[in-house]
C-alpha cells in the first residue's frame, strides 16, 4: 500500500526544494531535474500547485513557477490536498447497505490511522522539513512519505501514537 501518490511525492519535493529558492522563478526542466522527477508529469503536479494558490506561474524567458505560500505556516497536508487528498473512510467500503456511516471496527480503525495521518501532515510545516536538514541537496536528502511522517511526530509535541487497535463495534 502506497499512502502518498507520487504525485504527491513529486509536490512535496518541488516544494521543499522552492521554498529554499524564494522569489526566483523555477523552469519545469530545472525542478525536475533537481528532484529526479519527470518534466511532462511534474508540470502537471505544478499546475494543481498554482490552481490551489501554493505557487505563482509565469510565463515567458523570464518566467517560471515560484512559490507563493510561506513556508513557516504551509503544511505537508496543504500541498498533498492540493494535488491528491488522503481519503478518510465515510461509509462501508464494502457497499453493505446496514453499515451506512457506521464503521465496522476494522474500517473504523483503518480511518482512525488515516485521521492521525492526516492531523500530523497538518501540523509539519515545510519550514520544519527545511530546518531539519532534509531537502538540502540531493534527491536522497529530499523527504518521502516516510520521512515526512517520522519527522511529523518528532517535530510536534503535541503530536500522539498512532491509534491503538481495539476490537470493539462504536
Amino acid at each position: 500500500m502506497k499512502l502518498l501518490s507520487e504525485a504527491c511525492e513529486y509536490g512535496l519535493r518541488a516544494v521543499v526544494w522552492m521554498a529554499q529558492r524564494p522569489a526566483e522563478p523555477q523552469k519545469v526542466k530545472d525542478i525536475a531535474e533537481e528532484i529526479k522527477a519527470a518534466p511532462g508529469y511534474l508540470v502537471k503536479v505544478l499546475q494543481e500547485l498554482t490552481k490551489a494558490g501554493i505557487l505563482s506561474a509565469r510565463r515567458g524567458s523570464q518566467g517560471g513557477f515560484t512559490l507563493q505560500s510561506d513556508p513557516a505556516s504551509l503544511t505537508a497536508l496543504d500541498v498533498i490536498n492540493a494535488i491528491d487528498p488522503l481519503e478518510r473512510i465515510r461509509t462501508c467500503p464494502l457497499g453493505i447497505d446496514a453499515h451506512g456511516t457506521n464503521l465496522c471496527p476494522i474500517h473504523r480503525r483503518i480511518d482512525d490511522a488515516m485521521g492521525w495521518i492526516e492531523e500530523n501532515f497538518g501540523q509539519l510545516t515545510i519550514r520544519d522539513v527545511i530546518a531539519s536538514g532534509s531537502g538540502a541537496g540531493g534527491i536522497c536528502e529530499l523527504p518521502g512519505p516516510c520521512e515526512l511522517a517520522a519527522q511529523s511526530g518528532a517535530n510536534s509535541a503535541t503530536a500522539a501514537a498512532p491509534p491503538v487497535v481495539v476490537l470493539e463495534d462504536r
